[in-house]
């Protein structure tokens, strides 16, 4: 069994008892008020809960396809540093954002996929995801029209989706992949990794200066 599978099997559990314990989903989820009474479990925890079955379907389905890739390319204790480091950072940068926002709460994997997400592109940015398993972009494109994205949508205060934590999970994927195989990652593409780089620098300064 791979290691996604096994994580997916994990947050499919968590999930499901999310679902019918109210308790429980309270008690883990992301929330600053939480955070602000010392409860740094939800930086982590929160991860392990969706809030619905087709967020939980998109981000796993995600994971899976992503993921084997570079648990075979990093192995897997470097794949759970950089999923698990993508979950930290991501929610970090939420509460960074938010930190002032005592209603502000979230769920969901999306800054750890994100960071596998992004890890791949670094490593391969001219192979083909294919949107909707129909459309081919090549990696590097996507990244980027993501990211262009997602730095827009942290302006939407009526937003559902934690753009600020998707964001920090590309952070995430793109420098662990340069410190982890920086022959492979930079020396490689040197210009894929300045753009990358570009992006998420004029992103983290456009998110700020707004907030």
């Amino acid at each position: 069994m791979s290691l996604s599978t096994i994580i997916i099997i994990i947050t499919g559990i968590t999930t499901y008892m999310g679902f019918n314990d109210h308790k429980f989903f309270e008690r883990f989820k992301f929330s600053v008020s939480g955070i602000k009474a010392g409860e740094y479990h939800r930086f982590l925890t929160s991860a392990f809960l969706h809030a619905d079955w087709s967020h939980f379907l998109v981000n796993m389905f995600t994971l899976y396809f992503f993921g084997d890739f570079v648990v075979r390319f990093f192995g897997s204790s470097y794949f759970l540093l950089i999923y698990f480091g993508g979950v930290l950072i991501g929610n970090y940068l939420s509460y960074y954002f938010h930190k002032n926002d005592l209603w502000y709460a979230a769920i969901g994997a999306s800054a750890g996929v994100n960071a596998v997400v992004f890890s791949f592109v670094t490593l391969l940015p001219f192979e083909f995801i294919w949107l909707f398993a129909i459309i081919p972009v090549p990696a590097i494109l996507f990244a980027l029209v993501y990211l262009w994205y997602t730095t827009k949508g942290t302006q939407d205060a009526y937003s559902r989706i934690g753009h600020e934590a998707h964001f920090g999970g590309a952070i995430a994927g793109v420098l662990m992949t340069l410190v982890l195989d920086f022959r492979d990652a930079f020396t490689a593409h040197p210009w894929v990794a300045i753009v990358l780089l570009g992006a998420l620098g004029y992103g983290f300064y456009y998110i700020k200066s707004k907030k």
